[in-house]
């Protein structure tokens, strides 16, 4: 009775995977809302511009510094160390026992 029940369920679920589903009306419909959110809100000029600037900081030892404004995208660590983390969002911090220099990725978005 059990493996009748089962059967009958599989069977009915590949039944309904099978009925055709009309998916041109749903991306039609989707289509058309994107078309109206953007022709409501997308259509006034943008009159802020943005410019997005970068610069290295490189320093003796393990921490290198970012200028004030500017934030650590990625450090880089002399004698091959692979080991790195941003403190405070603008500090470059080595981990490896012996460092020489480090290097500050440093950006801003104004």
């Amino acid at each position: 009775m059990k493996t009748t029940t089962c059967s009958l369920l599989i069977i009915i679920s590949l039944l309904q995977l099978m009925i055709p589903v009309n998916t041109e009306e749903t991306l039609d419909s989707i289509m058309k809302k994107l078309k109206e959110a953007l022709r409501d809100g997308g259509n006034r000029p943008s009159t802020v511009t943005h410019t997005f600037s970068c610069t290295s900081v490189k320093a003796l030892g393990n921490l290198a510094s970012c200028p004030a404004g500017m934030i650590a995208t990625g450090c880089s660590c002399g004698f091959a160390c692979g080991s790195w983390n941003v403190q405070n969002e603008n500090v470059c911090h080595c981990l490896c026992p012996i460092i020489d220099w480090t290097l500050a990725r440093c950006c801003q978005l104004s």
